[in-house]
Formats: C-alpha cells, sequence, structure tokens
C-alpha cells in the first residue's frame, strides 16, 4: 500500500487476501520463483492468479521480493513496466534470466508444486520396517 493511502472503508490493512499473498511471497526463498498461480494456491484461492498480480501491482512494500513472482512457464510477468529491474534482481540471486523468461525455470520454481487446496505437498517421514 502507497504511503498514506488507506484500505477500502470496512477494511483493514493486512487482513485477508492480500496479507496471505504477501506473507507467502516473502517466503519464497532467495534464488527461487514461484508463479501467481502458485502463491494464489498457497493464500487459499487457487484460480485467483489475477488477483495476486494486483496486489503485487499495488505493493510498495520493499520486505516483500515482487520480483520472485513470475508468470506461468516461466515468463516474467508485470513488475510495473520495469522488466529490466526484474531480470537484475533475479540475476543477482543467481537465477538464469533471458529477455523475456527464467531459464531453467523447473529447478527454480517454489514450491516445486502444489496440491489442490492451496497447501504445499506435506512431508512425511520415512517410515522404516519394524
Amino acid at each position: 500500500m502507497a504511503h498514506g493511502s488507506r484500505p477500502p472503508k470496512g477494511r483493514k490493512a493486512g487482513t485477508g487476501f492480500r496479507a496471505r499473498v504477501l506473507a507467502a511471497v516473502r517466503s519464497i526463498p532467495r534464488g527461487r520463483v514461484a508463479t501467481y498461480g502458485d502463491i494464489a494456491a498457497l493464500a487459499a484461492a487457487p484460480g485467483a492468479a489475477r488477483a495476486v498480480g494486483n496486489v503485487m501491482r499495488q505493493c510498495n512494500d520493499p520486505s516483500v521480493p515482487c520480483h520472485r513472482v513470475i508468470a506461468s512457464a516461466g515468463g516474467l510477468g508485470g513488475f510495473g513496466g520495469y522488466l529490466d529491474r526484474k531480470r537484475q534482481l533475479l540475476r543477482a540471486e543467481g537465477l538464469d534470466v533471458s529477455l523475456t523468461r527464467v531459464r531453467g525455470f523447473g529447478g527454480v520454481r517454489w514450491p516445486a508444486h502444489t496440491r489442490a487446496g492451496g497447501r504445499a505437498p506435506a512431508t512425511r517421514p520415512r517410515r522404516t520396517p519394524v
């Protein structure tokens, strides 16, 4: 949210969908990327990729690594018209970025995959034979 701006009447800043999106984006590790759809699923709103894009577009918080959110199949997506800056930030994190996409997308995508319901795959300890 821009400095000095207020949330819409009747809504508190930092609640609901927007807060879940920003929390999910903050959890993307350095050197990894997630798609708008991945973030929507992690925010418990599968199918809300465009809404995630709107949250990213309106976010001016430097603690949120918006540059790590990209389009499906590794395309760079938007970034407010500053794709050169997005490429620069991703390259500084060690990613191989072409003019329009992240190369080797499958190897740097985070989380590697999600299951229906918006949660990352659960990890269970291996059972040892008795």
